[in-house]
C-alpha cells in the first residue's frame, strides 16, 4: 500500500536503558547489540574520564572492542563535563547513528543527563566564582547538610532530589537560586529547548528487593579493590593534577580511597564508607527514576533481565521499517 504523503513522519526510535549502579544495564545493552542493529551511547558522568576504569565499572578494553560505546573516555580527569555538554554530544551521536540506519541505545545511570536529553536545559546563570567562594565558606562553617536545608527553603523540589552531602549539586543549585532570584527547578521547568526528534522507549531497571542490590554493590566494590582500585587512584594522582574538588575525584570510590590515602579517614573504614556511598548513590538514582521519568519498569534482579529488555525492545520496534 502506498504511503500517505500527508501523514506525519514517524520519528526514529531510540532506547533508554536506565537504572541504579549494579543493576545490570551494561549486560542488557550488550544483549541488544547481539541481536539488533544498535549503537551504544554511554550516559555516565564518571565513565567520560580517561584512565578511570576500575572504580567506574567501565567495560574493559576487549568488551569495548566488541561493543563500542560512544561518550566513554572522552575527557581528562582534570576537566569538567556538564549535562549541557552531554546533551550536545549525545544528540550528535544519535543523529549519526540514525543516519547510518541504526538505533541509538543510551545506557547508564546519570539521571541528570537523561533528563537533560529528554527535556532540554534552561538558560541557567553562569558560574560566579565569588558567590561560589561564599557558599563554600558557609559550608565549611556550617556543613553541607545545613546548606542543603538552606536550599530546601529556596528550592524544595531540587533539594528533595539531592542528598544532604551532595556538595557539588547543592552548591550549584544555591548559586542559581541566588543569581537568578528563582528556584533552579522553576527555570528547568520553563526550558524552551525542543524535545529530541525521537520516539523513545524508556526502560528503568529497578530492584524488586533492595537488599539484594545492596549485596551486589558490596560484592562489586570488593571486586574493585581486588582489581587494584587503590593503585588506580595512586596512578591518577601521579599522572594528572587533581584535587578532591574536581568532579572526577568526587566519584564514589575514588573519593574514599583518596581520603584514606591522605589520612583523612582511617584506612580500615575505606571499604565500608565506599560501599555506603555507593548504596546512597543507588538510592538517589532510584528516587530520580521514580519521580522524574515515565519509564517502564523491569526487575533488574530477574535472571532473565537481558531477555526481558530484548523482548520489550523488539516489541517496541515491531512494525517499523526494517533498517
Amino acid at each position: 500500500m502506498p504511503t500517505d504523503p500527508s501523514a506525519p513522519a514517524r520519528l526514529p526510535p531510540a532506547i533508554l536503558i536506565m537504572g541504579p549502579t549494579a543493576s545490570g544495564k551494561t549486560a542488557a545493552a550488550m544483549a541488544l547489540a547481539d541481536r539488533l542493529p544498535v549503537e551504544l551511547i554511554s550516559v555516565d558522568s564518571a565513565q567520560v574520564f580517561r584512565d578511570m576504569d576500575i572504580g567506574t565499572a567501565k567495560p574493559d578494553a576487549s568488551t569495548l572492542a566488541r561493543y563500542p560505546h560512544r561518550l566513554i573516555d572522552i575527557i581528562s580527569p582534570e576537566e569538567r563535563y556538564s549535562a549541557a555538554k552531554f546533551r550536545t554530544d549525545a544528540l550528535a551521536a544519535m543523529a549519526e547513528t540514525t543516519a547510518a540506519g541504526r538505533i541509538p541505545v543510551l545506557v547508564g545511570g546519570t539521571m541528570l543527563y537523561f533528563l537533560a536529553l529528554l527535556n532540554g536545559l534552561a538558560e541557567l546563570p553562569k558560574a560566579d566564582p565569588a558567590l561560589r567562594a561564599s557558599i563554600d565558606a558557609d559550608a565549611a562553617a556550617l556543613g553541607w547538610p545545613a546548606m542543603h536545608a538552606r536550599l530546601a527553603t529556596l528550592d524544595p523540589d531540587t533539594a528533595a532530589r539531592l542528598h544532604s552531602t551532595d556538595s557539588q549539586r547543592i552548591q550549584r543549585a544555591l548559586e542559581i537560586c541566588l543569581l537568578a532570584g528563582r528556584p533552579m527547578s522553576a527555570l528547568l521547568a520553563e526550558s524552551e529547548q525542543e524535545k529530541p526528534p525521537y520516539d523513545f522507549l524508556q526502560l528503568a531497571l529497578l530492584p524488586s528487593d533492595r537488599s539484594v542490590l545492596h549485596e551486589r554493590i558490596a560484592r562489586r566494590f570488593d571486586e574493585m579493590l581486588l582489581a587494584g582500585l587503590e593503585d588506580e587512584v595512586t596512578t591518577l594522582r601521579e599522572k594528572y593534577t587533581l584535587s578532591l574538588d574536581l568532579p572526577s575525584m568526587r566519584c564514589v570510590g575514588y573519593r574514599q580511597v583518596w581520603e584514606a590515602q591522605d589520612g583523612l579517614m582511617p584506612k580500615r573504614e575505606m571499604r565500608d564508607r565506599g560501599i555506603f556511598a555507593t548504596r546512597q548513590l543507588a538510592k538517589r538514582q532510584i528516587t530520580w527514576l521514580g519521580n522524574s521519568f515515565a519509564a517502564e519498569t523491569l526487575d533488574c534482579l530477574s535472571p532473565t533481565l537481558s531477555a526481558n529488555v530484548l523482548a520489550r525492545s523488539e516489541h517496541f520496534l515491531d512494525g517499523r521499517p526494517k533498517v
